[in-house]
């Protein structure tokens, strides 16, 4: 059987509040994350993904509470990340009721994070998030990739909320994400994220095919067709969006049924 696609909306999280913003900046309230968790669920969401934005370590108790919530009232799958440094960290979450963990400036930070984490918990309850951004400066060592302008780049994996760059080629860390023992890979290009107008392709797809594990897309959806270029030019196993499904622009079903007839297998 073809494994079905994914549609994932992502609740990022500040307060205890769902916000949302462009290029990781101007957030604004976008409501309640256990409210807007349940219509997602009612509408056939695959998944969530609850990313604590603001996390620390003097409000984890904040997003600890969300997941509780959530877990009474979700029958769906849900991630969560944002400030998880630790492999106590990763207990702290799951045991409150979360299904994965996802880690993002800690596992570049410590990348054994990511083997330790997979040793203790299993590589499916570990996702790896990788933020990027295009370096236009292509260099040895680092792998060119073909813009649809004819132009080429690298991707550089940034971290701390896209604050830091890193000096690291993002497949290679995906790649190495991978033979830690990481059981997914979420992708976000800060080139696109909260612009809406589509993922982007060129990485998406060159780390769909470096590594075996599933490649969520993230960052840039506006319209359907979005959702159908992640999938099949992006090469993505799940696509994930925020504010089309927030605010209304689409339901979860209405993507399915446009996904579906155009050929991508989807779960109705």
């Amino acid at each position: 059987m073809v494994p079905t696609k994914r549609i994932i909306p992502c609740l990022d999280l500040k307060d205890g509040r769902v916000v949302k913003g462009t290029h990781f900046t101007d957030l604004c309230d976008a409501g309640d994350p256990v409210a807007l968790a349940r219509r997602y669920d009612e509408q056939g969401a695959d998944e969530l993904v609850f990313l604590d934005i603001a996390a620390s370590k003097e409000h984890r108790g904040t997003i600890i509470d969300v997941i509780r919530r959530a877990s009474d009232q979700l029958a769906l799958p849900f991630t969560v990340g944002g400030g998880i440094r630790t492999i106590d960290d990763m207990q702290q979450i799951l045991g409150a009721g979360a299904d994965k963990v996802s880690i993002n400036s800690s596992a570049v930070e410590n990348p054994e994070l990511i083997s330790r984490g997979a040793e203790r918990f299993g590589a499916q309850a570990i996702v790896v998030a990788i933020d990027v951004r295009r370096n236009y400066a292509v260099e040895p060592g680092k792998k060119p990739i073909a813009l649809a302008d004819g132009r080429e780049c690298w991707y550089e994996v940034v971290t701390h909320g896209g604050s830091r760059a890193t000096g690291r080629d993002a497949v290679a860390w995906a790649r190495e994400a991978e033979e830690r023992g990481a059981g997914e890979i979420l992708l976000t290009s800060m080139e696109t994220d909260g612009t809406k107008d589509g993922f982007d392709i060129p990485i998406t797809a060159a780390v769909a095919t470096a590594v075996g594990i599933p490649v969520v897309a993230s960052g840039g959806v506006g319209t359907l067709e979005h959702f159908y270029e992640g999938f099949a030019e992006g090469k993505a196993d799940a696509c994930l969006a925020a504010s089309v499904f927030h605010y209304g622009v689409f339901a979860i079903r209405e993507v399915k049924e446009y996904l579906a007839g155009r050929g991508i297998p989807v779960r109705r």
